[in-house]
C-alpha cells in the first residue's frame, strides 16, 4: 500500500492529468449528441469484434463435431439417393407400375489410422459389427473409392486401401462402358493402373474412370478417377491406362461404408450356379 502511494505521488502530475482528460470525455460525450453516437457506435463495433472473435474461435473447435453431423446427413441421404435402389416390376401380381427396392445402405465412419507409403496399406475406422460393419463391404468418401472391408471386431474396422497389392478393383470407362482391372503398383499413392481395356476402346486422356456393374463390392459407377496417360506395348491388343484417383489416400477423415442388401442372394445363386457346373464337368 506504501508503495502505491508513493507511486502516485511520484506520479502525481501525470495522474492529475489522466483524470482531468477522463472528466472531459465524459462531459463531452453527455453533453453532445454526436460524440455520445460516436462513442457507442464505437463501443458496439469492438464488442461486435469481439464477439466476432470469439464465435470464430468456438466454431474452429466445433469442426469436429460439425463434420460429424454432416458426415452422418451424407449417409442419409446416400441411402435414400436413386442410385441406392433398383427397379422391381412385379409381374406375379401382374401390376405395371415400377416399384423401387432399396440395394444399398450407407454407414458414414470416421478414418482413425491411415497409411499411404507401405506396400500394401490399410485404414482403420471408428465403427465395427455393434454398427452393421462386415468383411467385404465397400469403402468409400464423397470422392470416390477407399477400399474394402477386412476384419472387423465389435468397435472398429481394418479397411484393405485400394493402395494394396492384394487389392483389385473392376473398373470401366464411363463413355463407353469398356472395362477391365485396376490396380495400384506400389509406387505413387496418387495414381494406380487399369488393364485389360481394348485398343478399339477410343479412350482419351481426362476420361472418367468408375467401378463396374460386375463387380461383388462396390456399387456401379462410383468414382475411381481419369485417365492420366496410356500406352500399348508392342504386340499387345489391350491399353496399360494411368489413372489418377479421385480421392487423396494422403488425407481422408470420413468415409461411407456401403451394405449390399442383395449381396448374399447373388452369393448364394453364384456359388449354386459353380457347384451345378462342376458337378456336370465331373
Amino acid at each position: 500500500m506504501r508503495s502505491l502511494l508513493l507511486f502516485l505521488w511520484k506520479h502525481s502530475n501525470f495522474v492529475l492529468f489522466i483524470f482531468l482528460e477522463t472528466i472531459c470525455l465524459l462531459l463531452m460525450v453527455s453533453e453532445n449528441t454526436f460524440h455520445r453516437a460516436s462513442s457507442i457506435n464505437s463501443a458496439n463495433a469492438l464488442a461486435g469484434n469481439v464477439y466476432g472473435g470469439v464465435n470464430n474461435i468456438k466454431a474452429y473447435f466445433n469442426l469436429r463435431e460439425i463434420n460429424e453431423q454432416l458426415s452422418i446427413e451424407n449417409a442419409r441421404l446416400h441411402s435414400i439417393a436413386p442410385g441406392a435402389y433398383v427397379k422391381y416390376i412385379n409381374t406375379t401380381a401382374h401390376i405395371n407400375d415400377t416399384v423401387y427396392l432399396q440395394q444399398y445402405t450407407f454407414t458414414n465412419s470416421s478414418v482413425i489410422n491411415n497409411s499411404v507409403h507401405r506396400r500394401n496399406n490399410y485404414l482403420t475406422l471408428d465403427k465395427g459389427s455393434l454398427h452393421g460393419i462386415k468383411p467385404e463391404m465397400a469403402v468409400i468418401t464423397s470422392r470416390g473409392i477407399v477400399g474394402i472391408t477386412k476384419n472387423v471386431s465389435r468397435h472398429f474396422t481394418t479397411v484393405l486401401s485400394v493402395l494394396n497389392k492384394d487389392a483389385r478393383i473392376s473398373a470401366r470407362v464411363r463413355k463407353n462402358g469398356f472395362y477391365g482391372s485396376l490396380f495400384w503398383d506400389g509406387l505413387d499413392y496418387r495414381y494406380g493402373t487399369l488393364v485389360d481395356i481394348p485398343t478399339h476402346a477410343g479412350i482419351q486422356k481426362g476420361d472418367t474412370i468408375v467401378t463396374n456393374a460386375y463387380s461383388a463390392i462396390f456399387p456401379d459407377n462410383i468414382l475411381i478417377g481419369t485417365i492420366e496417360s496410356y500406352s500399348v506395348k508392342p504386340g499387345d491388343n489391350f491399353y496399360t491406362i494411368k489413372v489418377r484417383f479421385s480421392t487423396n489416400f494422403k488425407n481422408i477423415g470420413h468415409v461411407y461404408v456401403i451394405t449390399d442388401l442383395f449381396k448374399e442372394e447373388r452369393k448364394k445363386l453364384e456359388e449354386k450356379e459353380k457347384e451345378d457346373k462342376d458337378k456336370n464337368d465331373s
